[in-house]
This record gives C-alpha cells, sequence and structure tokens, in this order.
C-alpha cells in the first residue's frame, strides 16, 4: 500500500488533493460498465495505491462502486492506515429542487454527511449557465447547511470558465485541456488551448480551485501520455488531473507518472483498448464517419456515432474532428 502521494491545496478550500485522480466514469454503464466487485476493486486498488481524489457524476451511476470500495476499506480509514479520499460529484440538472435532490442522493448513496465537492456538470455556453442559476443557487444552499465543502462547475467551454471566474461563491472549476486542443469549445465553435490556459491561470489567482479533465484527451493521446500529462498538470493554476482508470494498469501509470517514476519516452499498451463513443455527448454530426478510412463509424437507430470495433484499426484520425469529444479509447 502506497499512501505516501503528496497532496496539494485546491485554490482557497481546505480541501487537499493529490495531483491526479480516479476519474470513475470509466468503469461505468455508458463505458466499460464493469460488474460492481470489479469496478469497485479498481476504485479500492486506486485508494490503496495513494490516489486520493474521485470524480463521479450522478448522471455516471458510479456511487455504487465508489460506496463498496469505501465500505471495503473503512477499517483503514478509521486506523488512520490509509486517508479517506476527496469526492467530487456534478449534476446536469438545471432547477433549484432537482439539484437539492441530487445532492441528497449523492450523500445517501455514499452514506457521507457532506461531499467535497459538487458541481454544475457540462455547461455548455455561458448562456447555459444563466439557465441553471436555480441549480447554481441550491449549490450555495448546500454549502451554507454544510451538505458540501466546495461548489463549482465543469465545462469545455472558455466562454464558460470565463463567465464562471467572475462569479462569486465560485469555489472549483473543472475544465478540459489538453496540448492539442481537442474538444476545447467557445460559444458554439471550436476554442484553443491558448485561451484555456490564460482563463485557468486567471481563475487560479482569484483563488479559485482548479483541477483538469481529458488531458489525454479521451484516451486518443495516449501515444504521448508523458507529454499530455507533463503539459496539463505545468499550466499555472491547475492542481490536479483527472484521468479516467478502468484496470489497475492505468491506476499504476497514473501513479508512476504523479511519482516522477516514467522514462521519457513511455508508452502505455493499448492493446486492450477500444474506441468508444461516449453517448451523452455525442450529437451525430456525421463529422467522425465522414473522417474515418476504415468505415469503421456508423450512426445507430438512435442517430448517434458508433463503432464497429472489428473494422477499427485505431489510428485515432477521428478524434481530433469530434466537436465534443465523444470518441474515446478505453
Amino acid at each position: 500500500m502506497d499512501t505516501n502521494m503528496e497532496t496539494k491545496k485546491l485554490g482557497n478550500t481546505d480541501i487537499f488533493v493529490t495531483p491526479v485522480g480516479m476519474g470513475v466514469l470509466t468503469i461505468g454503464f455508458s463505458q466499460l460498465d464493469l460488474p460492481l466487485e470489479k469496478g469497485a476493486g479498481i476504485v479500492r486498488y486506486a485508494l490503496e495505491k495513494g490516489i486520493n481524489f474521485l470524480d463521479t457524476a450522478e448522471y455516471y451511476r458510479t456511487y455504487p462502486y465508489i460506496r463498496r470500495a469505501l465500505d471495503e476499506l473503512a477499517p483503514l480509514f478509521i486506523s488512520g492506515a490509509l486517508p479517506r479520499p476527496v469526492i467530487a460529484s456534478k449534476s446536469l440538472t438545471h432547477s433549484y429542487e432537482r439539484m437539492a435532490k441530487a445532492i441528497d442522493d449523492c450523500r445517501k448513496a455514499l452514506d457521507m454527511d457532506q461531499i467535497d465537492i459538487f458541481l454544475l456538470h457540462e455547461v455548455w455556453e455561458a448562456s447555459d449557465f444563466e439557465n441553471r442559476l436555480g441549480a447554481w443557487a441550491c449549490l450555495e444552499d448546500a454549502k451554507s447547511r454544510g451538505w458540501v465543502n466546495a461548489i463549482g462547475i465543469s465545462t469545455h467551454h472558455t466562454d464558460v470558465m470565463e463567465k464562471a471566474a467572475a462569479t462569486d461563491g465560485m469555489d472549483i472549476l473543472f475544465p478540459l485541456i489538453n496540448f492539442r486542443g481537442l474538444g476545447i469549445r467557445k460559444g458554439s465553435g471550436p476554442g484553443t488551448k491558448e485561451e484555456m490556459a490564460q482563463i485557468i491561470r486567471i481563475a487560479a489567482d482569484k483563488g479559485i480551485g482548479i483541477f483538469g479533465m481529458k488531458a489525454l484527451g479521451g484516451g486518443n493521446l495516449m501515444a504521448d501520455y508523458k507529454k499530455a500529462l507533463d503539459y496539463a498538470a505545468g499550466l499555472t493554476g491547475i492542481t490536479s488531473i483527472m484521468i479516467g482508470m478502468g484496470r489497475e494498469k492505468d491506476v499504476d501509470n497514473a501513479v508512476s507518472w504523479a511519482e516522477g517514476a516514467l522514462p521519457e519516452d513511455f508508452t502505455p499498451d493499448i492493446t486492450d483498448k477500444r474506441m468508444f463513443v461516449d453517448r451523452s455527448d455525442c450529437t451525430g454530426c456525421g463529422a467522425c464517419l465522414k473522417r474515418c478510412t476504415s468505415k469503421a463509424i456508423y450512426l445507430d437507430s438512435e442517430g448517434l456515432a458508433a463503432v464497429d470495433n472489428e473494422k477499427c484499426v485505431l489510428c485515432g484520425y477521428c478524434a481530433p474532428v469530434c466537436p465534443v469529444r465523444a470518441l474515446l479509447l478505453l
């Protein structure tokens, strides 16, 4: 068991997190869909290896995996042999009432009086934040009542980041950032990594805690694993990088990187990985179909992209043309 990974303070909060966190979405129904015991085992393994930061969401349906891992590790938490993890969750809802239910459901599902971090999930364009002010007001009230420690938003958009950084009471930002700018948006069009990096720096200067998502571009930057993580972690204002983990070797690679033990030319083994489509993001625009030279992508009965893994050659050409970062290598 390795519990000596360094932790850093997340903005002006009293929350300390490891430089890498486990994105729990990967083990859930929309991606690897692991059985409960197997998925909980990955969460438990990450915590035992020293990672203290877990990211989940109402939509992910992964609370049972986390609860099982926490229950199994309870004796170590009680004895102090292992620190209790920091847990961030999120909800896509717009209303005050629905957000209140999302927070209550999370607290009950995880058997926690207080959730460390709770966010508005995937805020799309600045107008979306305005449309979700009821949910935001609920987060503010939940924080004042002690049900949540810190509040904020997650987003792929630079314009949303700019608005959030200027919003009173914003504790946490969870933006998409990677060295190729895959999936970064600005309004209804593409954004740039330079714009996102600048706003991250501005927000951090205001004391907002920031952890980054999709540093590996949904797995599509795995060939540049160390470069990708070094880039995101090296940006001024980034405290931690959240990485989707679905296998023990994913945890091992992330921990080795965080501890500075990876060689410069490290390339992870991806022979058992496959291309997936995140159906919560896909808009069915068809850009990936036009780019796929192997004819491995098609639109399913719901008009969303799907991958025929018998034809897919893992070339990665599809991912850069996706405007919403829905293509993942898992």
